[in-house]
């Protein structure tokens, strides 16, 4: 089984992007995340750019996501949502024929320096995927708040409390992939 990993960050040392590693390293066997690295050259939206022609980085996303079996989106939160880079990719990918996202199931979780986790982002973002027609995984949920003191200085996770919980949460992903995928 192969999970596309989206981390909803361009910062260097990105705790989502770490959170995204550290999901593929605890995947059950036969399951792994390939990390989409590309988000940055998605251009800003434009519903006019797309009279041209679909951009080469979106369209590459797109393939890249009907390819694989299912999603595993890592969002930050910024001002109680989702990040500008990753809400651009959506609605890029929104405006695709032949939608990707329709009936592709989808996990969400998200690594924040406070204490909710991306809680607030996560709710929204599972909003986006109603329209879309995603199959968002609602449990269990991932949460990792304090991010700062979970991974180290090279991004690996060292708290085990939060390594048990994801482990359990891809588990429950791979199974719903398995279900509705």
């Amino acid at each position: 089984m192969n999970l596309l990993g989206i981390a909803g960050s361009l910062r260097a040392g990105s705790f989502n992007a770490s959170l995204i590693r550290a999901a593929g390293a605890v995947a059950p066997e036969g399951a792994g995340v390939t990390p989409f690295d590309r988000l940055g050259e998605i251009p800003p939206y434009n519903d006019d750019e797309k009279q041209k022609a679909i951009p080469a980085a979106v369209t590459a996303l797109a393939e890249e996501i009907r390819a694989a079996d299912g999603l595993l989106i890592s969002t930050p939160e910024y001002n109680y949502g989702v990040s500008g880079v990753l809400k651009n990719a959506i609605d890029w990918i929104s405006r695709v024929p032949d939608q990707p996202f329709k009936n592709k199931p989808i996990g969400v979780m998200g690594a924040a320096m406070g204490g909710l986790g991306t809680a607030r982002a996560q709710y929204d973002l599972r909003r986006s995927f109603i329209f879309l027609e995603g199959l968002v995984m609602n449990r269990p949920e991932i949460f990792v708040g304090a991010a700062h003191t979970k991974f180290d200085e090279n991004g690996a996770l060292t708290d085990a409390a939060t390594r048990d919980i994801l482990t359990d949460y891809m588990k429950a992903l791979t199974a719903w992939v398995e279900r509705v995928g």
